[in-house]
């Protein structure tokens, strides 16, 4: 296997971001992939946090947009080397008050900065939408069926059956809601993504291997025009008319 660390071609690259249904995997995926990349992973932690330090420091100063780069670059810094359960288990974001404005401001900013910085995997936090136009940017999506996260949940957080189906449902609800209502975006919209995959059969590490795949194509693509990128890239115009074959008709 190829090592992603010293691929000189990922190196075009800026960031990956990963949409997740609840409970699919997604976000093990995000960890798996940004440890096999050596890049750094963005989650919901770091945008509460950078959203705390906006907060705070709004009434202070107005160059906002100069702080949030230097906010997140000190942030992650600080974060790097951490023990993940460590830092689960002595942070109380979920207690500090965060203004719906001031989240929205510091998820724009923080996506925003995080890409510029980049070799960045970014989780969730509507990344697919704001960084869509960026070539250098790989999006995908992680899915499965109903019964398979609801088996994860189970398993990963320890709850019932009706409380992890609960949970899904309260979790795909809210992020559905988020995204619609900032974004006039739906996350099962395919043309968001690069790349869908289930985890219903394919294993975690199997789709890591198959993002970083993807990631080195899209990266030997960043200097092909636009006009020529496609399904129909290098294909010659059929011979004939194709054919139309109706389907029949039900009964």
């Amino acid at each position: 296997m190829m090592s992603e660390r010293n691929d000189h071609q990922l190196e075009q690259m800026c960031a990956v971001t990963i949409s997740r249904e609840y409970g699919s995997g997604g976000g093990e995926i995000a960890k798996r992939l940004a440890t096999r990349l050596g890049w750094q992973l963005i989650d919901h932690d770091i945008v509460w946090r950078v959203a705390r330090e906006m907060n705070v420091s709004e009434g202070e100063s107005r160059a906002l947009d100069e702080q949030t780069e230097s906010l997140l670059v000190r942030i992650l810094n600080a974060m790097q080397g951490v023990d993940a359960p460590f830092m689960a288990a002595t942070s109380s974001l979920d207690s500090i008050a965060v203004s719906p404005r001031a989240y929205r401001e510091a998820l724009t900013k923080v996506v925003d900065a995080a890409a510029a910085r980049g070799h960045v995997v970014i989780v969730g936090r509507a990344s697919q939408v704001l960084l869509a136009a960026r070539r250098d940017v790989l999006h995908a999506r992680v899915v499965a069926s109903l019964e398979t996260r609801v088996t994860y949940v189970m398993n990963r957080e320890g709850l019932g059956r009706e409380q992890a189906i609960e949970r899904i449902q309260r979790k795909e609800h809210d992020r559905m809601h988020y995204l619609q209502s900032e974004f006039k975006q739906h996350p099962d919209n395919a043309h968001l993504y690069d790349l869908v995959v289930n985890t219903d059969v394919l294993a975690l590490n199997s789709i890591v291997s198959l993002l970083c795949d993807a990631l080195r194509y899209k990266a030997a693509q960043l200097s092909t025009p636009a006009d020529a990128l496609g399904p129909g890239a290098g294909l010659p115009q059929y011979p004939g008319q194709p054919g139309d074959f109706p389907l029949p008709e039900p009964h």
